[in-house]
This record gives C-alpha cells, sequence and structure tokens, in this order.
C-alpha cells in the first residue's frame, strides 16, 4: 500500500545514530544521507527521516506508531536492546502478543522523539 513514509525529526545527527543502530538488526541501512535528510530500506529507501522545526508532538493517545517487519524472532529481540542502547526508551519487552495472535511476537520503543516505534515477527520460531 505505501511506497514510504516519512517523520520529522528535531535532531538528524541524533536520529541517524538511533535508527542506524536499530533497523541494522532488520536488513536496513541509511541509503541516503545529508543535513535535512535519511534514507532508510534494504535496496531503497522507504523510510525517511527529516529535519523539521514543528515535529509532531509525542502522544500515546494518538493511536500513531510505525511497526517494522522483522526476517526473525531474534532481530526483534535486537531491534529492542539496540533502541535501548541507543537513547530509546522501553515500551513493550520482546514478546510474543497473543491477544495480537498466537505467532504475533514483537517489541516496542519510544525513539528520540517520542515516536512509538515496533519490530514485528511472525513466524513461530
Amino acid at each position: 500500500m505505501f511506497d514510504h513514509i516519512s517523520i520529522g525529526v528535531k535532531d538528524v545527527e541524533r536520529s541517524k545514530a538511533f535508527y542506524d543502530a536499530v533497523l541494522a538488526p532488520l536488513g536496513h541501512r541509511c541509503l541516503s544521507a545529508d543535513e535535512g535528510a535519511l534514507g532508510y530500506g534494504a535496496d531503497r529507501v522507504s523510510f525517511w527521516v527529516l529535519a523539521s522545526t514543528a515535529p509532531v508532538p509525542p502522544d500515546d493517545a494518538s493511536g500513531l506508531h510505525l511497526c517494522f517487519a522483522a526476517p526473525t524472532r531474534r532481530s526483534v529481540d535486537a531491534f529492542h536492546a539496540a533502541a535501548l542502547g541507543a537513547g530509546g526508551l522501553d515500551n513493550g519487552q520482546p514478546g510474543t502478543r497473543a491477544d495480537y495472535g498466537p505467532t504475533y511476537y514483537a517489541a516496542f520503543v519510544k525513539d528520540p522523539d517520542g515516536y512509538r516505534i515496533e519490530a514485528y515477527c511472525g513466524t513461530s520460531a
């Protein structure tokens, strides 16, 4: 459905350090970078991080969150650990979410700008 998505951040350099660490376990890297924009993906950019003077304010009640596909459960675990090590905040430890489905394995964090992000793997092992 989506070709790409973008978010606005206060500090592109801080966000680069965070997203470089967090997206690497999921098989993504920074494919495009300048002082005002970062583009992430595996083979092509599908996630943009843009410098903004007015990023979306953090709001847990908004329902806004980004979910990244993870190839394995281990990569979900690595995503979570990398996020915490890179300045993110825990918003849900890695684990199965039986209320979402029997094989729904995910972890939830908040990035340095307060965006709620998730890594999800739907395999049973």
